[in-house]
């Protein structure tokens, strides 16, 4: 049956989401394209087919025992040296965040797996590009600010073409919302250069 490429996250909402993903895209970041602007809750994950529907059990589960809580979004960090990354930090929601987290890993769930570094919530803005570039990001985006109420989080699956396509989205005390007759693409690929 074969494999795909999971996702867990919450969306920035707008104007938010496309703000900063117009931004990477400005500092270099040719992936900025295909990547919806989120707070990672489960990185990307390869995993059989046939276990999606017990995915999607686990994760309906996992969002029917959550409640909704407060983000805020408040100036930039790195993890430079250890990875080449800028990011906008979570001052409100980490600890929801790590909670969620745990869960959708939960040892005894479908989505059991080991984490290259410890979680840190953040919103990625600029994500292996040349050193200059990431300082003009961690610079210019020292004075954003973001809130929001997260309601839930979504199930994302990476293409063939490296774009992260909505899956599914789960609300918070109901369950899995139905996706869309034809679910859309949140984010075109950058345009081929002549």
């Amino acid at each position: 049956m074969g494999t795909v490429t999971l996702g867990v996250s919450i969306a920035v909402p707008e104007p938010y989401g496309s703000l900063l993903q117009r931004r990477r895209t400005g500092f270099g970041d040719t992936a900025a394209h295909g990547i919806p602007t989120h707070v990672t809750l489960l990185p990307p994950t390869e995993v059989d087919t046939a276990r999606r529907p017990g995915i999607e059990e686990h994760l309906a589960a996992v969002a029917a025992a959550g409640n909704p809580f407060a983000m805020r979004l408040s100036g930039t960090g790195t993890f430079r040296p250890l990875s080449p990354v800028v990011f906008v930090r979570v001052v409100e929601g980490a600890a929801a965040c790590d909670l969620l987290q745990e869960r959708i890993r939960d040892k005894e769930g479908p989505l059991v797996r080991e984490l290259q570094f410890p979680y840190h919530p953040h919103v990625t803005v600029a994500h292996g590009i040349a050193e200059d570039a990431l300082d003009r990001a961690y610079a210019e985006l020292a004075d954003f600010e973001a809130a929001w109420t997260v309601a839930g989080f979504a199930l994302y699956e990476q293409g063939g073409d490296g774009v992260w396509r909505l899956q599914r989205e789960f609300a918070f005390g109901l369950g899995p919302l139905p996706l869309p007759q034809q679910p859309a693409l949140l984010c075109r690929p950058p345009a081929p250069s002549l």
